[in-house]
C-alpha cells in the first residue's frame, strides 16, 4: 500500500438500521476543528477502567445531529457493558453512556436508544453525534438532571407499574431495593396512584428517606426478614430488582392472586421457588425486559414517563452529581450499592 493511502482512514463497525446494515465510524479525524472535538469516557478493554480523554467526533451523516451534552444517567447495565457481560460483541474502543440529556440548537432533548452506547458511540461526552430519531423532547419545567435518567429508571418504573403490574388504589405494594434508582421512582409513582406502599431496604437508617418519597412503612433487613414483617400485611404487588433469595421470600409472603414484577438480579441470578406456593395462590410473575423492546416502544414509555414527571405524578431522586472524570467512581458505587437514588454524570465541563 503506497505511503499516504491511509489518510482519512475511519475506524468503525456495522450496525442494523432497520433496513439492513450500515457502516458507522466510531472515530473520524477532524483535526483543527474544535467544534468536532469532545471529552469522552471511552471503553477500551472489558473489565478495565474507562479512559476519560479527548476524541475527534465523526461528521454527522444524514439523519444525525451533534448534541451538546449536559447530564448522563449511570445504570447497572452500563457497568455490565464495561465488564463485557452485556453486548460483549459491540465494538471497542467506544464511548459508553446510553441515556442522557443535552441541547440541539437551544432545544433540550433526552437521548436514548437507536444503538447509542452499544453498536455506536454513546453520550458520556461533552458532545456526541447521535441519530435524530434517538431524541425525545424534554417537557417544560422538567429538571434536566432528572430528565437524564428517564430513559432507563423513569421508563422502567412507569412501564412496570402501569403496564405490567397495573397498580390500583386498592393494592398493597412492596418495593424491594426501594432506595435504588428504579425502586425509589416506583415508590413515588405507586403511592401517588393511591396504593399502600412499603419499601424494603437493607439499612433501617433509610426509613425517613423512603417515607418522604411516599412509603408508609419500611421493611428493613435481608430476604430472611420478609416473612415475619409481611405475614399480616401480605402485599398484592411486589417489584423485584434484586432476585436471589428475595424473590422466593416475597412470593411466600404475597396475598393470593398477587403479581410480582422482576426487573433485576442484583442480589442473585437464581432463586428456588416453591411451585406449590405459585400455583395454589394463583400468583403471577412478570419479567420486564426493556432491552428486547423496539426503539418505538421504548420511546413511547419514555415520553409517558417524562409527562408523568412534568405533572408531578412521580419523583426522581439524585443521590450524587459526579463530574465525567469520576465515571469509574460511579461504577464502584453501583457495585457497592451505596447510592440512594440515581447517580448522574455532569458532562458540561
Amino acid at each position: 500500500m503506497p505511503p499516504g493511502s491511509l489518510k482519512g482512514l475511519m475506524i468503525g463497525t456495522g450496525y442494523p438500521d432497520g433496513e439492513g446494515w450500515c457502516f458507522r465510524p466510531l472515530l473520524t479525524p477532524n483535526e483543527g476543528d474544535p467544534r468536532m472535538k469532545a471529552t469522552a469516557a471511552r471503553l477500551t478493554e472489558h473489565g478495565k477502567p474507562l479512559d476519560v480523554t479527548e476524541v475527534d467526533l465523526p461528521e454527522p451523516h444524514d439523519g444525525e445531529v451533534v448534541i451538546d451534552m449536559m447530564y448522563g444517567g449511570v445504570n447497572p447495565v452500563d457497568r455490565y457493558r464495561a465488564l463485557g457481560r452485556v453486548d460483549p460483541g459491540a465494538p471497542l474502543p467506544r464511548t459508553l453512556g446510553a441515556e442522557g440529556v443535552g441541547t440541539v440548537e437551544g432545544a433540550m432533548f433526552v437521548v436514548f436508544g437507536h444503538n447509542v452506547g452499544t453498536a455506536r458511540d454513546g453520550i458520556w461526552a461533552t458532545k456526541a453525534v447521535v441519530p435524530r430519531s434517538a431524541l425525545v423532547p424534554v417537557p417544560e419545567g422538567v429538571d434536566p438532571r432528572h430528565a437524564a435518567v428517564m430513559g432507563v429508571a423513569g421508563a422502567t418504573a412507569w412501564r412496570t407499574v402501569t403496564e405490567l403490574a397495573q397498580v390500583r388504589p386498592d393494592d398493597r405494594v412492596l418495593v424491594l431495593g426501594a432506595t435504588g434508582g428504579v425502586g425509589s421512582v416506583i415508590v413515588s409513582l405507586a403511592s401517588r396512584l393511591g396504593a399502600s406502599v412499603w419499601g424494603q431496604t437493607g439499612d433501617a437508617a433509610n426509613a425517613a428517606w423512603l417515607t418522604d418519597l411516599g412509603a408508609e412503612q419500611i421493611v428493613a433487613g435481608g430476604a430472611e426478614a420478609l416473612p415475619d414483617q409481611l405475614h399480616q400485611w401480605r402485599p398484592t404487588v411486589v417489584f423485584d430488582p434484586l432476585g436471589g433469595a428475595f424473590t422466593a421470600a416475597a412470593l411466600e409472603s404475597m396475598a393470593p392472586h398477587g403479581r410480582l414484577v422482576s426487573f433485576g438480579t442484583s442480589a442473585g441470578t437464581t432463586s428456588t421457588v416453591s411451585m406449590q406456593t405459585l400455583y395454589s395462590s394463583g400468583l403471577r410473575i412478570f419479567g420486564y425486559a426493556g432491552l428486547l423492546d423496539s426503539d418505538e416502544v421504548l420511546h413511547q414509555g419514555l415520553t409517558e414517563a417524562l409527562r408523568a414527571l412534568a405533572e408531578r405524578r412521580m419523583d426522581v431522586v439524585i443521590d450524587s452529581l459526579l463530574p465525567l472524570s469520576q465515571v469509574n467512581e460511579a461504577f464502584a458505587r453501583l457495585e457497592s450499592r451505596k447510592a440512594n437514588g440515581k447517580l448522574v454524570l455532569d458532562l458540561r465541563s
